[in-house]
């Protein structure tokens, strides 16, 4: 038996000329809660699709617990599905929704009613059994589609921008109920998503695709603290991407010189994995420094603020370095008759080890 849930070997996808999926490789163990995330048009849902037996590889293999699946029909993968749309039956109740693939399968109406019941208990659900989809909330609709993927025992459960359809803060909402769900089934989930904050909240580790291919894969805290490109770098979180026009190594680490000024950063980071064109800052790593204040080793930057944008628990600054170049930083919330007014000379501070060469 395979330790891995899931294989992708040299898994490539053609739809005529258009190549969706170029040649990516995976491997994700029994019980992690996987992400894969990226722009429309990325590879991601093709991808899925591929896991769960909808799209045939052009090339290369899927396997399930170690076994091919080139030649296995989706229900025969013993997974189970969630889609953006919920694809729930109207004229039938929760837990006729609920034990529907049961059913198909021949089950025993004791078996049906049982699993049912744990499932319904998974999603928190105990006591709707007797509704309609009509008379629940979107999010309550969502557990529902959840609640019937789980109820057959699948080994996998994939799931397909789940979240989309519902407002933010029930989003959220469901970010934690799916999470918790994971950790009490113990399940091998695989989330395909293009919301970085959906991915960062739920995952164990995040597969990152763009153009058909895997660009990087890891824990959500190593692709936001270490991106391996500048798309990465943009793509998860905010951050600051300056341009590089020159680059040499000291004893500190890897001086950039940033593109059409004065600045030069130090980074303590390593190289990116091919030239570096670009250099990465997240917003919350300037910090505003006194004159004097900037301790040994740290970069300084002189800058000039443009824009100050109060939220209540924090600001969001806007300041403009030699070159012409922006950088967003965050302070702590502003006191009653704050000094820090567009116009103002200020004195940023940066940590090396929070600057991150980028290759393009």
């Amino acid at each position: 038996m395979s330790e891995f849930d899931i294989e992708l070997l040299s898994v490539a996808k053609s739809f005529g000329p258009h190549l969706a999926v170029r040649d990516i490789n995976l491997q994700i163990p029994a019980g992690e809660f996987v992400s894969i995330l990226g722009p429309s048009g990325c590879g991601k849902t093709t991808t899925l699709n591929m896991i769960a037996g909808f799209n045939t590889p052009s090339r290369g293999d899927v396997r399930i617990r170690g076994r091919s699946q080139l030649n296995v029909p989706p229900e025969k993968r013993n997974l189970g599905l969630v889609f953006q749309n919920y694809a729930l039956f109207p004229h039938m109740t929760v837990a006729e929704n609920v034990g529907f693939g049961l059913r198909v399968r021949g089950a025993r109406r004791a078996e049906i009613s049982a699993s049912v019941e744990k499932a319904l208990r998974s999603v928190h659900l105990e006591g709707f059994d007797q509704r309609y989809p009509k008379e629940l909330s979107g999010g309550q609709q969502q557990r529902v589609a959840l609640a019937r993927a789980i109820a057959p025992r699948p080994s996998l459960l994939l799931l397909d921008e789940p979240l989309s359809n519902l407002d933010l803060k029930l989003r959220e909402s469901m970010r934690a109920e799916l999470k918790e769900i994971h950790e009490t089934l113990g399940m091998t989930f695989v989330y395909v998503t293009h919301d970085q904050e959906e991915a960062m909240a739920m995952s164990d580790r995040i597969v990152v695709m763009d153009r058909g291919v895997i660009v990087q894969q890891g824990t959500p805290g190593d692709i936001y603290r270490q991106p391996a490109s500048r798309f990465v770098a943009d793509f998860i979180g905010r951050s600051n991407i300056l341009p590089i026009s020159g680059c040499s190594r000291s004893g500190s680490g890897v001086k950039l010189s940033i593109e059409g000024g004065p600045t030069i950063l130090t980074s303590g980071g390593s190289n990116a994995p091919g030239p570096i064109s670009f250099c990465s800052v997240r917003p919350q790593s300037v910090k505003l420094a006194g004159v004097d204040e900037v301790p040994p080793g740290m970069n300084r930057l002189e800058a000039t603020l443009r824009r100050v944008t109060d939220f209540g628990a924090y600001a969001e600054l806007e300041a403009i370095i030699g070159g012409g170049h922006r950088l967003i930083l965050h302070h702590p919330s502003l006191a009653p008759g704050h000094a820090l007014t567009p116009g103002r000379p200020v004195t940023l501070a940066v940590d090396p080890s929070d600057v991150r060469p980028l290759s393009a």
